[in-house]
């Protein structure tokens, strides 16, 4: 076993651990707010909630087979592993990918003037929430579903060609004219909901440029610079979409290179793997970061702090 596997074996595993105690964390909570403090609750929590069980299957399923060919176990997975894994790894990107661009749309709706042509919509939001989630799993479900039989255990250890090439994995029609049907299924969903992030990310741009220039003029310096929950919850979104954009166009990349390129390089799936769960593993400590309840928190315990300092220095 090479240094440069063991480096990188160790380095999936440290990735896999905060993102799984990140999102287990950031799951935690929503679950503690949810019962015991329901005036915290908003809307978009349904999403985030979601996005949350989307982002740590991901990073399991992702980093866990290139974790142990890492450290050189051969025949880790059979045919039935394989499509097992790549499976639920492709359902629950893709939910995290539909889940991020609908909580996007969502959040334009929800900033969008009363004097707009979709303030009809806003209304609505709460009852769609549910339908929209529901119909993310039935479009996952039906195109990665279709694409299970097209995956077999890797047959030997060199490849050479057009395909798709994990340490244990490949498509079916490796080498074969046939065998770019299996990226271009991928990435006509995937550019899809890309597209939609991108759009409704330009619009609350747009939108909120407006407002900064609108407050410049209607309010005094101190009340322009307070944020509304909307406002902030829209700066977190587009904070969230633009790291999701930047690592999907990296782990594109590589991965268009890795299935075009004639000779396989063996850790670009570790690289590329380390790139794919890159967003699910800071998504929970970006959306911590702006939580209404743990800013409570903290600023509890700050105020806590303060007092016990307080009463040692006058003790």
């Amino acid at each position: 076993m090479l240094i440069s596997n063991s480096v990188l074996g160790f380095f999936l595993v440290s990735q896999l651990c905060v993102g799984v105690i990140g999102n287990t964390s950031l799951f935690t909570l929503y679950i503690y707010t949810f019962f015991f403090k329901p005036h915290f609750k908003k809307l978009i929590d349904t999403f985030f909630m979601h996005l949350t069980i989307a982002n740590m299957v991901t990073v399991i399923f992702t980093l866990i087979p290139d974790i142990v060919s890492s450290f050189g176990v051969p025949n880790f997975l059979d045919d039935v592993g394989c499509r097992v894994v790549l499976c639920i790894y492709r359902i629950s990107r893709g939910l995290s990918i539909s889940t991020t661009s609908i909580l996007s749309t969502f959040q334009v709706v929800t900033v969008t003037p009363s004097n707009s042509q979709w303030a009809w919509l806003k209304p609505k939001l709460s009852t769609w929430t549910f339908s929209s989630l529901l119909c993310s799993w039935l479009i996952n479900l039906s195109i990665y579903g279709y694409m299970v039989k097209m995956v077999i255990a890797k047959t030997n250890s060199t490849h050479v060609g057009n395909g798709f090439s994990h340490a244990y994995c490949q498509n079916r029609n490796f080498g074969n004219q046939n065998s770019g049907s299996f990226m271009s299924i991928i990435f006509t969903y995937d550019l899809f909901y890309v597209g939609i992030m991108m759009w409704t990310s330009l619009y609350m741009v747009i939108l909120l440029y407006r407002h900064r220039k609108r407050a410049r003029y209607l309010l005094s310096p101190s009340l322009s610079s307070q944020q509304s929950p909307e406002l902030r919850a829209t700066y977190s979104i587009l904070l969230l979409v633009s790291c999701f954009v930047i690592f999907y166009w990296l782990s594109n990349f590589i991965t268009l290179y890795g299935f075009y390129s004639q000779t396989k390089i063996p850790r670009l799936e570790g690289l590329n793997a380390f790139w794919v769960t890159c967003y699910p593993t800071i998504f929970p400590f970006l959306i911590m970061k702006n939580n209404k309840l743990i800013l409570h928190f903290t600023s509890s315990f700050t105020a806590l702090r303060m007092t016990c300092f307080q009463r040692a220095l006058h003790g």
